[in-house]
């Protein structure tokens, strides 16, 4: 088994504030007592298909409840998908279909299984309680919060000041979330600390409700992308993505800093904090070096993610590239008919999104034809065979006929 100080620490690794930390510590001291599973309740609106290891923070804080006696509701708001979430949104977020936010749904679940013991988590719609709600129960939610109340959140605070629109809807939102609590009678839930107001809520609600119980809650920050600044984002394009390509992902965890590399450790490393403060030691007194630490880090996330043959094979593909300067062996190879624009082929082979980006980074040498940078942005590609790279990471194979 475990020691609850062992078992506390873990928990309350790289968290941002928690809420009720003597309940955690009672639900976990009942565990080693009965053998009873408390409820640790995490909710995702479905509102893309792809994860990346920012949203992968709550899941790796769920894993380590599993391991110290929770059981998982993983909870998919197909319901509330459909209103769209207001936290953090100056305008209102435009709801998404039915189909998508099903199509959504089900590529979460292919995702989080990677990291959570399927038999240790139920997943849960909360479209299975809300539908049943029904107006009555609709009406009678809305009656246990104020408006007074609702516009103490920061989000909705500013945009009634600036006169931004603010949907009845959006009101609704956060005590469905908190009813999703009252319906699961989560002893536990977690969340960013975008999600503070929503979290509370359930707290509320469930005390409203006369439940019996009332969760505890914790918060965990949100993770930094590769830039070491922003919060990791595929809009910013400073995410790893967890379907992304081993090359890919390894390439990116290999770019991000010496400091940075300790925070992705401590939030989404499978190492305890013991070994990682070890880690640190060394590279602190020189007898390990930081690139062979983020080795191993990238080596762990691409593993968990695909598997270690091909977590290998990215750091042997890597360390060609980085180090001996060679072409990748498996790189996508494209045909085209001759005389073709320099930009033109940039955008047909994927490696840039439009002509305009491709031209700006010729200008800037971030463009690599055999090897060699060029510079004339008009450059007309003849009948040949070449080998295409953008940047560090990017190459195509071409052959204009």
């Amino acid at each position: 088994m475990f020691e609850i100080k062992e078992a506390l620490n873990e928990i309350k690794r790289g968290t941002a504030e928690i809420i009720d930390e003597e309940k955690i510590k009672t639900l976990l001291e009942e565990y080693l007592k009965s053998g009873k599973r408390y409820l640790v309740k995490a909710g995702f609106d479905p509102t893309a298909a792809d994860l990346h290891l920012g949203h992968t923070v709550l899941i790796q804080k769920l894993a380590t409840f599993q391991k110290y006696g929770g059981k998982i509701q993983f909870l998919i708001g197909d319901f509330t998908g459909m209103i769209g979430d207001p936290s953090g949104r100056n305008a209102t977020r435009k709801p998404l279909d039915e189909q998508s936010v099903l199509e959504n749904a089900k590529s979460y679940k292919e995702q989080v299984f990677k990291i959570l013991d399927p038999n240790k988590t139920e997943v849960v719609f909360n479209s299975k309680w809300l539908n049943d709600l029904g107006a009555k129960g609709m009406v009678e939610l809305t009656t246990t919060f104020n408006v007074a109340r609702m516009l103490e959140r920061d989000d909705f605070s500013k945009r009634f000041k600036s006169e931004a629109p603010i949907s009845i809807s959006e009101f609704l939102y956060p005590l469905l979330q908190g009813y999703d609590s009252v319906a699961l009678k989560s002893d536990i839930e977690l969340g960013g600390t975008d999600q503070k107001f929503n979290l509370l809520m359930g707290r509320q609600l469930q005390r409203t409700y006369n439940i019996g119980k009332q969760q505890a809650v914790l918060m965990m920050p949100l993770l930094e992308g590769l830039d070491g600044i922003n919060k990791m984002s595929k809009s910013l394009k400073n995410y790893i993505g967890v379907t992304e390509d081993p090359d890919t992902m390894y390439g990116k965890i290999m770019s991000i800093s010496d400091d940075l590399m300790w925070r992705y450790y401590e939030l989404l490393s499978s190492k305890t904090l013991t070994e990682i403060e070890d880690l640190k030691s060394k590279v602190k007194e020189g007898s390990t070096h930081p690139k062979s630490v983020k080795e191993s880090l990238a080596i762990e996330i691409i593993q968990r993610y695909h598997d270690k043959a091909k977590a290998q094979n990215a750091k042997e593909s890597f360390e060609r590239v980085h180090k001996q300067k060679e072409i990748p062996e498996n790189i996508a190879e494209f045909t085209l008919q001759g005389p073709v624009w320099i930009a033109k082929v940039l955008t047909d082979s994927k490696l840039e999104p439009s002509t305009s980006q491709a031209r700006r980074d010729i200008k800037q040498g971030a463009v690599k034809i055999n090897q060699l940078k060029i510079e004339d942005e008009q450059l007309q590609l003849q009948k040949g065979e070449y080998v295409l790279q953008v940047g560090k990471r990017k190459f195509a194979k071409i052959k204009v006929i």
